[in-house]
Formats: C-alpha cells, structure tokens, sequence
C-alpha cells in the first residue's frame, strides 16, 4: 500500500468511526424517550438508528478490510468487502422496515396506545437532525473523495434519516393538536408517521441493494463500457474487439483486447498497448487496465504480403517480392521503393530499418536482400538451387573495369530456379551519391549481365553505403 492509499484509508476508518459514535448517541437517547412518551413514530427513529448502529460498526470493519492490499488467494483485491457491507446494511433496513410497518398497522387498526408528547419527544427528533445531517455530509464527502460504497451507503441512510425524523416531527405535532384540541384522528398521527419513515427507508433499501447487488455481479457501471471502448481506440489499433469493465469497491477493473495489424513489431504493438492503457485511464482514473493485443490482417506465415505491409508503415513501396526456399532455410529478395531525393547512405538506413522489422517479425529467415530503387518505378515462392558463380563473377569484373564509379560488390549469390538463373548481390557505393546515381549504375550493371550471360531471368542488386 502506498501512501496515498494509507492516507485514503485512514481518512476513511476515521469518518466510519465518528459514524459509529453518532449512532451509539442517536439510538440511546431515541430509545430512552421512545419508551417514556410511548411514541412508536421515536421508537421506529430508535431502532432504525439501533441497525444503523449495527450497519455502521460493519462498514467501519468493511472500510478497514476492503483496504487490504491483493493476495494469493485475493488476487483482485478486497475491495467487494464494501459491496457486501452495503447489501448487509439493506437487508438490515429492510428488518426495520418490516417491524415497523406491522407495529404501524397494528396501532393504526387494532390496539390503542397512547403517545405522550413533550419538549424531549422534539429535542431527541431535533438533535437527530442535526447529527445526521453533520455525519451525512462528512461520509458524502469522504465517498465522493474515494468512491466508496459503504460510506455512500451510510451517507445516504443518514441523510434519508433526516426526512424521516421530519415525518416523525409532524407526526409528534399531530398528536400534540390533538390533546389540545380534541381533534382524535390526529392521535393516529404518530403511526402515520411510523408507516411515512417505513416507506421511505423502502425506497432507499431498493436503490443500495441493487447497486450492491450490480456490483456483486460485475455489472458494468452505465456508461463506463462505452468511454472504455472509445479511448481504447489510440493510433495503431484496427479495431476494439473487446472491454469489460467491473467494480470492485472503489475499485475499477478494465480489461481491453485490441486488433492490431498482422506483423507488427512486439515493440511497436507493446507501444500501442501502453497508449490505449494510458487512454482508458484518463476516463478511469486509478483503474487497473489489462490491455491484450492480437494480431490481425494478413496471416502469419504470409511473407510476401508481411513484406509489403511492413514497408507501407514506413511509407516505402514493396513489389516483386520472392521467397527462396533451401535446404529447409528460406530468404527473401525484393524490390523496394525509396524517396528519390534520398542519399544513397540514407536510402540503406530506410532499407536497414524495414529488413529489421522482417526480421523481427520472421525470425527464421535466413537472408534478405532488397533492391532499392526511386518510388514511383516498376511473388512467390520457388524451390532454388545454388549454381556456380564463376561466370557471372567474371563479368561483373569486366563491367567494374569499364566503369569510373567506385564500386564494391561483394555477397553474390546465383541460384538456378524454374529454368533460369537468378542474381543477387550486394554494391557498396559512396555514401553521398544520390539514389538516382544509384539506380542508372545497378541498371547499367543489370544491362551489361543480361547481355553477357544467357538464361539470366531476375537481377536484384542491394545496394548500401561504403564503410
């Protein structure tokens, strides 16, 4: 626990506490005059604030208890301790309601009792007002800070209780016109007022018991599931297949699954995550938030489609894509379009960073080589066998000799496929040399072999800065 949450903790078991020591007061003194005036509109007050007393001493071991920090067997928390304190609370109310309702009824309609009236019969209603007002406001305070849903449910007992001691009052003043006056419907007034307090501690028992109720059986909180849903929704994600959000005393758990597209870097899709977490709780503040992501679009072990997506998201162009298959080890060569302003040792930095995220995303590939080529210029995969190099390494020298641009090749590779040869290698070129300058040379070069060595189909040429 950390110190906010000690600090959250500790204001709440002193605000429950003064709650308990205003009941103890509250049902003593009620009691006491009940019995002496015989008033069953005091009496019904007493033993309201008698399970208030009750339902009061159990949200102050519940706000104590919910406070405790997850465990082995608690994983998610304590927190549901609160929703259960409240539903105690309801059923408890519901007891008094029940009691009184039928001493009501009795007195109304079968037994006669008379109620004295004087000046304690109003101080005891009075001086429940004014605690139950101060208390209600202190426990709302504290609620609201925290969310908590045991002291929201005191703070709305204790704030009803004050409309039902006016109930109380009038009936009291009902029964004091009536030994003035001799008016004797008024002396049925106390009752009345019994039968107004049950009713509208009813109404109160039926909105806490079904919020504790709701929360008890993970309702999500209205609202709540949408503003998840439309945060989750950061840069990155395809789509958001999934969130389920529950409650668990103050507490709120959030739960997120999201699409992202297929081939995605752990990082970058781990990146997505943390922003879609950040989002949702900037609408639940303090919500622990599980955020999964999977993979969608293309299917895995789909290269040549990888490929091309994987070079659109870093605004490059991929086309003629072929996958070789060797010996059990595959690689991958492919033409890949570049900005035409960029520099040769740029370019290669665009290719570096694309290969790596092929890599990454297939890590059994044993080789990539791509071509690098000005945007805007013009799959499959073959069984290959590599074949002798001599021939094309001998042309490739005349064509260095012929040439005044510093070249270096070197990593060539010539594999006989469907019929035909075909190259790969890489030209190491200056760095500064433009990509334009770049591609006239590789084209030259491509030109010079096809001219020289016969069943030549495909030449890709990677093309990179000098070291």
């Amino acid at each position: 626990m950390n110190a906010s949450q000690a600090a959250a903790a500790r204001e709440k078991q002193s605000v429950a506490i003064s709650s308990v020591a205003a009941a103890v007061v509250l049902t003593g003194t009620k009691l006491g005059i009940g019995l002496w005036t015989n008033s069953l509109g005091i009496l019904s007050e007493a033993a309201h604030s008698g399970l208030d007393l009750v339902a009061a001493a159990v949200t102050c071991w519940a706000v104590h208890a919910s406070a405790k920090p997850a465990d082995d067997t608690h994983t998610y928390g304590h927190g549901k301790i609160e929703n259960i304190s409240a539903l105690f609370e309801t059923l408890l109310l519901v007891v008094t309601c029940a009691w009184i309702l039928w001493e009501s009824v009795e007195r109304l309609f079968f037994v006669d009792k008379e109620v004295a009236v004087n000046v304690w019969s109003f101080a005891v209603i009075f001086l429940s007002i004014g605690i139950d007002w101060s208390r209600s406001r202190a426990l709302k305070r504290v609620a609201d800070k925290y969310d908590s849903q045991a002291l929201e449910a005191d703070a709305l007992h204790f704030s009803t209780d004050i409309w039902s001691s006016c109930v109380v009052l009038l009936g009291l003043f009902g029964v004091l016109i009536a030994h003035r006056t001799g008016a004797s419907w008024l002396v049925k007034a106390d009752a009345v007022a019994a039968l107004g307090v049950a009713l509208i501690v009813l109404k109160v028992c039926w909105a806490l018991g079904k919020k504790s109720v709701d929360d008890l059986l993970d309702t999500a909180p209205a609202g709540m599931q949408e503003k998840v849903l439309a945060a989750a929704r950061v840069p990155g994600v395809l789509e958001v297949r999934k969130a389920r959000v529950r409650k668990a005393g103050a507490e709120v758990f959030a739960d997120v699954t999201l699409a992202v597209p297929q081939g995605t870097l752990f990082e970058a899709a781990h990146a997505t995550a943390d922003r879609a977490e950040a989002a949702v709780r900037a609408v639940l503040p303090n919500a622990d938030v599980v955020v999964h992501v999977e993979p969608d679009g293309v299917v895995p072990g789909e290269l040549t489609a990888a490929a091309r997506i994987l070079a659109a998201r870093r605004g490059l162009g991929a086309h003629a894509v072929r996958v070789y298959e060797e010996e059990g080890k595959r690689s991958v060569e492919l033409h890949l379009e570049v900005a035409e302003d960029l520099s040769v040792s740029e370019a290669h930095a665009e290719a570096d960073a694309f290969e790596e995220d092929l890599r990454s995303s297939f890590p059994a590939l044993e080789n990539v080589v791509t071509h690098l080529e000005p945007a805007g210029e013009a799959a499959a995969t073959k069984k290959a066998e590599t074949v002798g190099e001599a021939r094309v390494q001998d042309e490739l020298l005349e064509f260095c000799k012929r040439q005044h641009v510093p070249a270096n090749l070197h990593d060539l590779k010539v594999r006989l496929s469907g019929g035909e040869l075909s190259v790969s290698m890489h030209c190491a070129l200056d760095a500064a040399t433009g990509i334009r300058d770049a591609h006239d040379f590789t084209e030259q070069l491509e030109k010079h072999l096809r001219e020289r060595v016969s069943g030549l189909g495909r030449v890709l040429i990677h093309v990179e800065p000098k070291h």
